[in-house]
């Protein structure tokens, strides 16, 4: 196996096939999500066997083998019993009732901090580790970084630029569109541009990133979606959490808990390779901020 049942299985089997799931077939599709529904009943099933009960055929479960990260279904299927054995120790089962209008507050706080865990560990379990450290290595060294979001993703926008101006970093958040390619079109070779979309495809965060790409800028995409339009013009692709949607907890809602994540991230990197300089800035805002309060 290409890594072994706990790296794999540590909740980060659900969380690929619900990241890979808007870019499969319906037939691969189905096969993912039973294999992750039903580790044990699936790592007793042949090839075939599996084929027949998800119909669809013997090719296709393979390829879905392979596109969970696995050289074939042996080695898919050597897994999934891993797995089934750790799901009989006894662990406790998730909470996975979406929130109804009538649930009491207590029920809420529950079910909200359930997803909210759930969407930590989903994108901590997807994310591309060296891709993130040459994220923080370029926003390290760049003279400027631009960090273009719209609607909640651009309060996290908001959110990496005031981290970053807090070590004394240059930086700025944009969320007018015909800002944001404005400012693109000035950047050049050195500086960084990052794009944070869930979708993917939002224009008015994927143009100005296109932009800043052609400039010859270093650009990062952070997206719940690494196949959306954004990654083509994307020198490093963050992907965070796909959270489960409900009626009361919309897109937005589901998928800022997983970009937060992915900021801190980036941020804490940044952090400790310019500690020399970071930390002295830090102490600086901290005590002007103190005095602006006596």
């Amino acid at each position: 196996m290409p890594q072994d049942v706990t790296e794999i299985f540590g909740g980060a089997l659900a969380a690929r096939v619900r990241a890979l799931a808007p870019s499969m077939t319906r037939s691969v599709q189905r096969v993912a999500e039973t294999v992750a529904g039903d580790p044990a009943g699936c790592a007793a099933l042949t090839v075939t066997r599996l084929a027949e009960r998800t119909g669809t055929s013997e090719a296709t479960v393979v390829r879905t083998a392979r596109l969970l990260g696995y050289p074939g279904y042996r080695d898919l299927r050597l897994a999934l019993a891993g797995l089934a054995a750790q799901q009989q120790s006894g662990r406790a089962p998730a909470i996975t009732t979406d929130i109804a209008v009538d649930d009491p507050i207590a029920d809420v706080v529950a079910k909200l901090a359930h997803d909210e865990r759930q969407a930590l560990a989903d994108t901590a379990a997807g994310l591309d580790t060296v891709q993130l450290g040459a994220a923080v290595a370029a926003v390290a060294a760049a003279r400027r970084t631009d960090v273009y979001g719209v609607g909640a993703s651009g309060l996290v926008a908001q959110d990496l630029v005031q981290k970053l101006l807090r070590i004394g970093l240059m930086a700025h958040a944009h969320s007018d569109p015909h800002l944001a390619v404005t400012n693109a079109v000035q950047l050049r070779a050195g500086d960084v541009a990052v794009a944070i979309t869930h979708s993917g495809s939002t224009r008015d965060v994927v143009e100005p990133l296109r932009v800043a790409f052609e400039r010859g800028a270093t650009t990062v995409a952070i997206t719940g979606r690494p196949g959306g339009a954004v990654a083509q013009y994307a020198d490093q692709v963050l992907t965070t959490s796909t959270a489960r949607e409900s009626e009361l907890r919309p897109a937005a809602m589901s998928s800022r808990t997983g970009q937060l994540l992915v900021v801190d991230c980036l941020f804490v990197g940044v952090a400790q390779r310019t500690y020399d300089t970071a930390a002295p800035a830090l102490a600086a805002s901290y005590e002007a901020l103190a005095h602006r309060h006596r």
